[in-house]
């Protein structure tokens, strides 16, 4: 099976929806943010201490070290922000966008402080949103559509597409 990357917006539900998937098709599973918090520490560090630009060099850093087959990966939300990382997933694995309002977003997350772009504005929460989404349509092989579905059924709609 090729590597498997799930793409979307925060609060899409990469996370839960891969190690669904990782349970049900037995594949490995990763998290491109947890292994940058691995290898280079908390996220919110890197943004405040570094900036976004160098924690998005870690995430290709990462994305470069995962194996073109028998995986399935979550994404961070900002993972499109760079060409390099289109490619590399575009070349090895099989791109998932879980599509997701930025109204359901913004209620899946409320008030979230834990995630250092969530804590802007909501205008320009929703100017990034909007910025990514055309990456996210424009990337993906298959496109999810979330709202309103529970992660088992999201989970279940592309497993119907692996099979």
């Amino acid at each position: 099976m090729k590597t498997i990357y799930l793409t979307g917006f925060m609060g899409s539900g990469k996370s839960t929806v891969g190690e669904l998937l990782h349970r049900k098709t037995g594949a490995q599973y990763l998290d491109t943010d947890q292994l940058v918090v691995e290898k280079y520490g908390a996220i919110a560090a890197i943004f405040e201490n570094e900036g976004e630009n160098q924690f998005r060099h870690y995430e290709t850093e990462v994305l470069r070290d995962i194996p073109e087959t028998g995986y399935i990966v979550s994404t961070g939300g900002g993972i499109v922000e760079r060409e390099e990382n289109i490619t590399l997933m575009n070349k090895s694995g099989l791109v998932i966008y879980l599509d997701t309002s930025f109204e359901e977003v913004a209620r899946r997350l409320g008030n979230d402080t834990e995630r250092p772009l969530w804590g802007k504005t909501v205008l320009e929460k929703k100017k990034l949103y909007k910025r990514r989404y055309e990456w996210y349509t424009e990337t993906a092989d298959i496109r999810i559509s979330t709202d309103g579905k529970s992660p088992t059924e999201i989970t279940d709609e592309i497993m119907d597409y692996l099979t």
